[in-house]
């Protein structure tokens, strides 16, 4: 257990998550800032009531500021703004750094020795951002999407199979967008290769709906984004830290050579324990697997253009 972890951003990502790391009681406190006035305060004592009949005592506070968040050696941020109508990306892109950026400066401020897992989108590019204004190593700086990206995947193969999602091991790496790469070479239920249990056009589809997994929900919601799966991805990266479990997840981290890449972030298998960022694990790809990691690379590193620090 920590003494302190903060999560910026109170929308529901932000808020969900807190309440996630609240309920699994993963630090003494947990601190939940946005800049909308009361907003914060309203969520955090709300979430703070349900704790005598969840049975957690993690105090949850809201702040409009970084004061309560001092200390702490933890930080999810899920600041940003969703894409509006008539907004390009390139305008989203850039809107979303000046605020990540903000974020960064604050949370270097607070708590210069913290770890810090970045939600915010479009996330690999905010994770360099948040790496870039912070200083800090990539150790401490890691994005959250290959969870969120792989839990889709696996949700889909075990709706097609009829099979329970815990017997389904999957990861999916890349850039958290739709140049995602599912490894369906790696992919098995319960060690069984998932090739021998579904044909290739059924694993074409469920990989398409992954790629497009997000996009599936917000055309549902309207005037909404997912914030469910996301925030248990988050979380769950939270736990691995925290107790040192040492969990082999794909996440978003800095590159210096690893799969031919560098001076960016994209997803790849990820060790994560105490430290952080304790390994980036390579794996042998096949010859189209690593094409399309390539390709959702340069995908990532064009979107990093529109971005000046």
């Amino acid at each position: 257990m920590l003494n302190k972890i903060t999560v910026v951003g109170a929308g529901n990502v932000g808020a969900t998550t807190a309440q996630r790391l609240a309920e699994k009681q993963l630090a003494r406190a947990v601190v939940l800032v946005d800049v909308i006035e009361g907003v914060p305060q309203g969520k955090g004592l709300d979430q703070w009531q349900s704790a005598p009949i969840e049975g957690f005592d993690t105090r949850v506070v809201g702040s409009n500021d970084y004061g309560p968040a001092q200390g702490s050696e933890l930080f999810v941020v899920t600041a940003g703004i969703a894409r509006k109508p008539g907004m390009s990306r390139d305008d989203l892109v850039r809107t979303n750094a000046d605020i990540v950026k903000q974020v960064s400066e604050q949370v270097k401020k607070a708590s210069p020795q913290a770890i810090v897992i970045v939600v915010s989108n479009p996330l690999d590019v905010m994770c360099w951002v948040t790496k870039q204004v912070t200083g800090f190593p990539r150790e401490r700086v890691i994005g959250m999407a290959g969870v969120l990206d792989t839990a889709r995947y696996r949700a889909f193969l075990a709706e097609a199979l009829d099979v329970a999602v815990e017997d389904i091991q999957a990861m999916v790496l890349g850039g958290h967008g739709d140049t995602m790469v599912p490894l369906v070479s790696y992919t098995t239920v319960s060690g069984i290769p998932v090739g021998q249990l579904l044909d290739d056009a059924t694993l074409k589809a469920i990989v398409d709906r992954t790629r497009n997994g997000g996009a599936e929900i917000v055309q549902y919601l309207k005037t909404g984004s997912a914030y469910y799966a996301p925030s248990a991805a988050a979380a769950q990266m939270v736990e691995a830290i925290v107790l040192d479990k040492k969990r082999m997840l794909p996440c978003a981290a800095w590159l210096e050579g690893e799969y031919g890449l560098s001076g960016m972030y994209c997803g790849v298998p990820c060790k994560l324990g105490r430290r952080g960022l304790e390994q980036i694990v390579t794996v042998q790809l096949t010859s189209q697997e690593a094409a399309d990691l390539r390709k959702s690379a340069e995908a990532v590193k064009q979107t990093m253009g529109a971005v000046k620090l």
